[in-house]
């Protein structure tokens, strides 16, 4: 790890002074937009990515990130500074109380090394708990320790870690036996179906069955092309709709997440019918331990499907599955009428490279956003895992800075920006070509619709007038204001094509009615 992510403070300073110069420091004006922006470097990069907090108040800034950063799978290396530990039983100015457990079960490891000389092996630990648990992993560490000396005898952690990731048919033949008794299997991919290899081994294993593949609901990341012939879409959240999808199957394979994913409680109803048998196939144990399956694979989701897929013999169903119908391209507004969301994901569904990366936090017209916009390839959309705002700028802006080669675009709601605002002074401090598009409707549209749903109105007021691309320029990001059809796709025609090669920010605000 040779890149620190940080906003710094006084008990980390005898860490941070005098650097070495092989080590990078990413300045963020705020503990979210830190882990943020890591969160998306981590999960680009596929590995670890160190981040730097100051005691209770950075960390207790930084745990909404945090627990995003663990339902997204983005290793983190979080080094946390305490106070001297000759005055802690005192408690000092900026002394944090429990550092190593405020963070709850959103870490998948955490740690306050009993002796300073335990403080490499304790980070080294926490990068190798990091990839394994697929989350954040934090260690507290007290000022005066960064001036001690090291023992090599506390080594404490591996040098090198490996994780063959074979399996055997021998391991997977139960499931493998349920497929073949099975009349109409279907398939719901997740977020661990998300790599290369993942979606190489789902996409043999639903064309051997010849069925249709769902995207389970609030999806972080693609686990199947979606513009496969055999991709349903998107399984809805709600638990008569989860039962009605399925009906017609007597067999639904799960990999690379639970069984199943909902959102507010809708209907006393099982989520599919008695008959219908689960599998689950994840290498997360808690997606494991928490699916009510008949059978659940604890493995890397590529070797199990492989595993699976040569025990089957290729099927020809009575009727092909249905592909996904994507909504046509909506006719421009009237004079005088305002932008629709519609607009803009149609205008960036036909000028997307294939290689592009979509970043989305914009609750309001997410589900439009899906239906206009596939994913093509396994890093090709990316969202926040949990609801918690404010990854989708930072999130955007740290996979840029990782894959310089491809065109990164964040497609983020006006309410979700503020929650991460403060991360446009790195994009342009560090000179990231993020095209950021700020979907601007001036409230919180998703609420007002639930509220609507209820029969009523919500306590809460507009927030319409807020500048955000003035707020982008005060910050040095470059931004501009679009209101009008010609000019929204003006602007696209002119951006879009220049993403790879930029080497600044562009944030563009789009006004757009609710």
């Amino acid at each position: 790890m040779t890149t620190i992510f940080g906003n710094p403070g006084s008990t980390e300073v005898a860490f941070l002074t005098d650097t070495p110069p092989d080590i990078d420091y990413v300045l963020a004006l705020h503990e979210g937009s830190v882990v943020g922006i890591a969160s998306g470097y981590a999960i680009a990069r596929d590995r670890p990515a160190f981040v730097n907090l100051h005691t209770a108040p950075g960390l207790g800034n930084a745990i909404n990130a945090i627990a995003n950063a663990r339902d997204c799978r983005a290793p983190l290396v979080i080094v946390v500074g305490q106070q001297d530990r000759r005055q802690l039983a005192h408690g000092p100015f900026l002394a944090g109380r429990a550092l190593e457990r405020l963070g709850g079960e959103y870490l998948v490891w955490s740690n306050l090394p009993v002796r300073a000389q335990d403080v490499p092996g304790a980070i080294a630990r926490a990068y190798h708990e990091s990839m394994t648990g697929r989350g954040p992993a934090l260690v507290v560490v007290p000022l005066d320790d960064w001036g001690e000396e090291a023992d090599p005898l506390a080594a404490g952690a591996p040098r090198v870690l490996l994780r063959p990731a074979e399996v055997s048919a021998r391991e997977t033949s139960a499931v493998a036996e349920l497929i073949r008794e099975s009349r109409a299997p279907t398939v719901v991919v997740g977020a661990g179906a998300a790599s290369p290899a993942g979606w190489e081994a789902v996409v043999k294993l639903a064309e051997t069955l010849s069925c249709p593949v769902w995207q389970e609901a609030f999806g972080s990341r693609p686990g199947f092309p979606q513009d496969h012939e055999l991709f349903a879409g998107h399984l809805p959240w709600q638990r008569r709709a989860i039962y009605d999808r399925l009906a017609p199957h007597d067999l639904v394979l799960v990999i690379g997440t639970h069984a199943f994913r909902t959102y507010l409680f809708d209907a006393e109803i099982a989520l599919v019918e008695p008959r219908t048998r689960v599998v689950v196939i994840s290498e997360d144990r808690e997606e494991v331990h928490r699916s009510p399956s008949e059978v659940a694979v604890l493995a890397p989701v590529a070797a199990a499907c492989a595993a699976i897929t040569t025990q089957l013999q290729p099927r020809q169903p009575a009727r092909a599955p249905e592909p996904m119908q994507r909504p046509p391209a909506p006719p421009p507004p009237s004079a005088g009428e305002p932008l629709a969301p519609g607009h803009v994901f149609q205008a960036l569904a036909e000028r997307m490279p294939r290689d592009a990366v979509l970043v989305e936090e914009t609750p309001s017209s997410r589900p439009e956003l899906l239906e206009r916009i596939p994913a093509r390839s396994p890093l090709g959309f990316l969202a926040n895992a949990n609801g918690a705002l404010g990854f989708g700028m930072s999130g955007a802006i740290g996979l840029r800075m990782a894959l310089p080669e491809r065109p990164v675009i964040g497609v983020i709601g006006d309410g979700s920006a503020m929650y991460a605002i403060q991360s446009l002074w790195s994009a342009a401090h560090y000179g990231v070509g993020v095209l950021l598009i700020v979907m601007n409707n001036g409230g919180y549209a998703i609420m007002d619709a639930q509220a609507r749903q209820r029969g009523g109105t919500g306590a809460w007021p507009d927030f319409p007038g807020i500048d955000i691309a003035g707020i982008a320029r005060s910050m040095g990001c470059p931004s501009r204001r679009i209101d009008g059809y010609s000019e929204l796709v003006g602007t696209f025609d002119e951006l879009i094509p220049t993403l790879v090669q930029r080497r600044e920010p562009m944030l563009v605000e789009i006004s757009v009615g609710t």
